[in-house]
């Protein structure tokens, strides 16, 4: 076992130097080999002599001892990627992972709420209060233009065109973007307006649209505060947070027969999705993708 944990040792070295991997990725994959380590020992096996029907007894106990197939998965990515590199070194001559089966991991659907619980969310609000206008603003717009819950807190009267029907919003490493917005969102901003005129913003929050009683850009934690409040009013036995609205946007255009990419687009998403397709569609064609099927659009009562 003496050249097995050199082996090993070397593996290590070739993540970091090689792979330039970090060092929680490194530890989670050393973690996962050792555990193949343990049992190799146990049925008296080397790194160098393991077979496929091997792996596949090492997966099985995998599952006897309770761990779910999302753990599992990443396991045997761990071990493919170490018998590619004993491969690479020349250790071993074939790959016994090769054939090695990935477990299918079930996506875990977020929690979306129907047009009729977000109505029935909104009908507990108290809009006659410069809290409750403010509030019922709030949902409005994370339900009708899909926002992150930092974009939402962030937002500025400088980011409002609303007589263009857009809102600029900064997303995630402070890239911007337009999002189209609803009739009904407008209306509810301006409902808001009339007390946010009002009120006096501490310093280096007067472009701050929505504010807490402080006068500072209202928190995250008040915002999940009150969506917690009018869900539990609605008796909505749903988990629910600020992100649910952001889901429900998405898959009620999705639903509606929106185009897949002006949701990513307008999502602000940009993995796989980043591509000259997306950066050159016309904003007015967005916009009229997102008025046209957003069920907020459909229905103006409130």
């Amino acid at each position: 076992m003496a050249k097995d944990s050199n082996i090993i040792h070397k593996y290590n070295n070739y993540l970091l130097l090689e792979k330039a991997l970090s060092e929680n990725s490194i530890d989670a994959y050393m973690t996962d080999l050792a555990k193949l380590s343990t049992f190799l020992e146990k049925e008296q096996l080397t790194i160098e002599n393991v077979t496929l029907d091997h792996l596949q007894q090492f997966i099985a106990q995998l599952y006897d001892l309770g761990i779910n197939p999302r753990s599992v998965a990443r396991i045997i990515s761990g071990i493919k990627s170490f018998y590619n590199f004993l491969i690479l070194d020349g250790y071993i001559q074939t790959d016994p992972t090769e054939l090695l089966e990935t477990p299918k991991i079930g996506l875990k659907l977020p929690t979306v709420l129907s047009l009729e619980e977000i109505k029935s969310i909104l009908s507990q609000i108290d809009v006659s209060t410069k809290e409750g206008q403010r509030n019922r603003t709030i949902i409005e717009v994370l339900y009708s233009c899909g926002l992150r819950i930092s974009e939402l807190t962030s937002l500025k009267f400088s980011g409002l065109f609303l007589d263009e029907g857009f809102i600029k919003v900064e997303g995630k490493g402070s890239k911007q973007r337009l999002v189209p917005i609803s009739e009904t969102a407008i209306q509810e901003i301006n409902n808001y307006l009339y007390y946010r005129n009002q009120q006096k913003a501490k310093k280096g929050s007067e472009d701050i649209l929505f504010l807490s009683n402080r006068g500072t850009a209202i928190s995250r934690i008040m915002v999940f505060h009150f969506i917690k409040e009018y869900t539990e009013k609605a008796q909505i036995k749903k988990t629910i947070s600020p992100h649910t609205f952001r889901h429900s946007f998405a898959t009620h255009l999705l639903e509606g027969g929106a185009n897949i990419r002006a949701i990513q687009l307008m999502l602000g998403h940009e993995k796989i999705t980043t591509t000259e397709i997306y950066t050159h569609m016309d904003m007015t064609y967005l916009r009229e993708e997102i008025i046209t099927h957003h069920p907020r659009n459909k229905n103006k009562s409130r």
